[in-house]
């Protein structure tokens, strides 16, 4: 059985209208793997080196065994985002007469075969072979990296369960970013250090197997807990029906003061929580909000008078990521009904006025969000204010004229990770100019009157751009009613 599944998951990709740009696709994201997983090797190979030079640790084996939770921590981070479910094609096998537990088992089993599964063994495998083997022999070395693979591959089951329970909501994503924080910020506080705490787990690998057979113990449940869920919930009717009604009351009531702009405005937003791509891009927004304790607080980045010019980059991010990757598929994002809004009266022009008006609440969200950086200095105050009225008056709209140029269809349901729907030649080159655009208003005026004349100077052009908003939105909506029916013959054709 498990080979004709596998034969008939082949055919499928094979007989695809899509399947060369598929494949071409798949070749270029191959090599981009095998170029990452070779820097982890070589991450893991001088991370004995990192360690005791750089870091200037007497005992590295302690030292990693105490950092090992943290790694395992962001291990849960970056698998949440980019290991993908294996239910893709659940519907397709739920009618045939096959055993729904073989078919779980298959699932499952398929989704293991991921390069996430030996992360722990490049990085971590050349530090046992060439710290731990010397010292305690073989046979711990290799007891020790046991346990470590084990552990990473419980979350992989962990995270297959948790995705599934709480995609649909951000209770997930919450939960994950909280108990990172929350371990890294009380070790930093000092208040108390989980890594030491977990640290005599991974010591007592180093004397005995029991924690390998308690680890592959916790494999197993962990597989089983995922089977367990998976199985009793692989029901089509369950799911559509569970879909409908977490998302049936998901609104945003004030946009509708706003008329049918707020209308669409609100679609946009159900569209947006409710599909992981887009979803992804709005979790952005609070990553990003992070970006400035790189910069902010780092001597390199301080200047003896006034403030970093990169400062100005930090703030346009932190205050318009969300317009600039979400708005860089300004059309894309309703490619799939996209018929249904140039057949309603002034169904485009609403459209368009709501995407504007999402954009800059959330941009406004954004800013407030990020005023606690006033600690750092009134500069960044001042700074994140310039840029969030940059973005709002003009670089908004420079997203959106440029996100026009050729749109490409897009099918929501994908992940986001390495997948490249929707994306064209515009949306690449498109942060050149966005980039660009703050420092051409603002290094002039800093040259000649000063940083603060540059702040002042962004300020102003945003506030115009805000002022002459009704005007512009209706060039785009015009724009995009001129070329409606080259668009909706682009987005019909078959992803």
């Amino acid at each position: 059985m498990v080979r004709n599944l596998i034969k008939l998951e082949i055919l499928k990709r094979v007989r695809s209208t899509s399947f060369a740009r598929s494949a071409a696709i798949g070749v270029f994201v191959f090599f981009i793997g095998i170029f990452l997983l070779g820097y982890l090797f070589l991450f893991g190979l001088v991370l004995n080196s990192l360690v005791k030079n750089i870091l200037e640790k007497d005992d590295a084996i302690h030292f990693i065994n105490s950092c090992l939770l943290y790694f395992f921590l962001l291990e849960l981070i970056y698998r949440y985002f980019i290991q993908q479910l294996p239910v893709i094609s659940l519907g397709s096998f739920l009618h045939l007469p096959l055993a729904k537990s073989h078919i779980i088992h298959f699932l499952l089993g398929s989704s293991f075969i991921s390069p996430l599964n030996i992360i722990s063994l490049l990085v971590f495998g050349p530090f046992a072979l060439m710290e731990i083997k010397p010292l305690f022999g073989v046979g711990p070395a290799s007891i020790w990296l046991t346990a470590v693979v084990l552990t990473s591959w419980s979350i992989h089951w962990f995270i297959l369960w948790f995705k599934q329970r709480f995609e649909d909501s951000l209770i997930g994503t919450l939960a994950v970013f909280t108990t990172l924080l929350i371990s890294l910020g009380a070790n930093y506080l000092g208040l108390y250090d989980l890594g030491a705490f977990f640290e005599p787990v991974f010591t007592f690998a180093l004397e005995s197997p029991v924690p390998v057979f308690l680890l592959l113990t916790l494999v197993i449940l962990s597989y089983f807990l995922c089977f367990a869920f998976y199985r009793q919930n692989a029901y089509l009717e369950e799911l559509s029906e569970r879909e409908h009604l977490q998302f049936a009351n998901k609104n945003l009531g004030f946009l509708s003061k706003f008329g049918l702009a707020g209308e669409m405005a609100n679609l946009e937003w159900k569209l947006i929580i409710r599909h992981k791509k887009s979803r992804t891009y709005l979790m952005l927004c609070l990553i990003f909000l992070l970006y400035g304790l790189i910069f902010y607080n780092n001597p390199a980045y301080q200047s003896a008078t006034g403030f970093s010019y990169s400062f100005i980059f930090v703030g346009t991010f932190i205050t318009g990521i969300f317009m600039l990757q979400y708005g860089q598929l300004f059309l894309s994002w309703n490619s799939p009904v996209f018929d249904f809004y140039v057949h309603q009266k002034n169904g485009l022009k609403a459209l368009v006025r709501g995407k504007y008006l999402l954009f800059t609440g959330i941009s406004l969200m954004s800013f407030v969000l990020s005023i606690p950086y006033v600690y750092f200095g009134w500069d960044v105050l001042l700074i994140h204010l310039a840029t969030f009225l940059f973005n709002i008056g003009v670089t908004m709209h420079l997203v959106i004229y440029l996100a026009l140029w050729k749109p490409k269809p897009m099918d929501l349901n994908k992940g986001s990770m390495f997948n490249y729907e929707g994306m064209g030649l515009s949306q690449f080159l498109m942060f050149i100019p966005l980039v660009a655009a703050p420092y051409a208003v603002f290094l002039p005026f800093a040259f000649w009157f000063g940083d603060y004349a540059g702040l002042l100077a962004m300020s102003i052009v945003g506030l115009f751009g805000i002022l002459i908003f009704r005007k512009v939105s209706t060039s785009v909506a015009e724009k995009v009613l001129e070329n409606k029916y080259e668009i909706s013959s682009a987005f019909r054709q078959e992803l």
